[in-house]
């Protein structure tokens, strides 16, 4: 059974600030408990109904059964799903190896859909390191978590002053724009960074700068833009020749 204070500490983790100060996150339903609980995140207390519990022969982490009402005050989901976890931030321990790896570069992408999206996407094509700019949306927002649905988990996500990062660089930078190189024209990519820029605006004048590369995808209908996650995977298919 859960306290006032248990649930009020709880609770206290869907804001940032909060996040920020204690380093923790919440993790919901079975499907990324079960992707965080096997993989490095340090997990410090996990919340489960009778359902749950029953599935499971033991934890390596403590935990606490929780009725399905008790789940519902602690979760951020509409609907309560079995299980929640705190587990603690991780931050990487070096900046990313951009030789022999494709990197991503995120300017100023704002919806935490989105960005948990282009996480998971970032996995399911082997782009395993992405770097933000600082006003990227936070990588520890729980609808970012649960979007990844535990891409997160193998994912290395930097914030960084991406303009003075940039000048490292010495990979190919290819920048998804509305003009630019037709990305399936282009060969299959062993390395390079590829930036993709915020919703609205597209990649901020100062990263353009950067970009030695501007690829494009084709269209042939009469949608004005694509959704920046959509987007992303177009691109990094065919960058890997998918």
């Amino acid at each position: 059974m859960l306290s006032k204070n248990d649930i009020k500490d709880i609770q206290s983790l869907c804001h940032k600030k909060q996040r920020d100060e204690r380093q923790l996150f919440v993790v919901e339903g079975p499907k990324m408990v079960e992707e965080l609980l096997a993989s490095s995140f340090e997990i410090v207390h996990l919340y489960a109904t009778v359902g749950y519990l029953e599935k499971h022969e033991s934890f390596s982490c403590p935990f606490t059964e929780v009725s399905e009402d008790e789940l519902q005050k602690i979760s951020n989901l509409t609907h309560a799903n079995q299980v929640l976890l705190v587990a603690k931030q991780q931050q990487p321990e070096h900046l990313p190896h951009v030789r022999n790896n494709i990197t991503l570069v995120l300017d100023a992408i704002q919806d935490p859909g989105n960005m948990g999206t282009i996480i998971r996407i970032a996995d399911w094509f082997g782009a395993t390191q992405i770097v933000c700019t600082i006003d990227c949306v936070e990588l520890y927002n729980p609808k970012v978590v649960q979007a990844t649905m535990g891409s997160i988990c193998r994912v290395n996500v930097w914030y960084e002053n991406v303009s003075q990062w940039m000048l490292s660089v010495d990979v190919p930078v290819y920048g998804a724009m509305f003009s630019g190189t037709n990305i399936y024209e282009i060969e299959k990519i062993q390395e390079g960074v590829l930036v993709i820029g915020n919703e609205g605006k597209g990649i901020s004048e100062e990263l353009k700068s950067f970009v030695t590369h501007a690829v494009t995808i084709p269209k042939s209908g009469g949608a004005e833009s694509l959704n920046a996650a959509v987007a992303t995977g177009i691109i990094l298919g065919a960058m890997r020749n998918l």
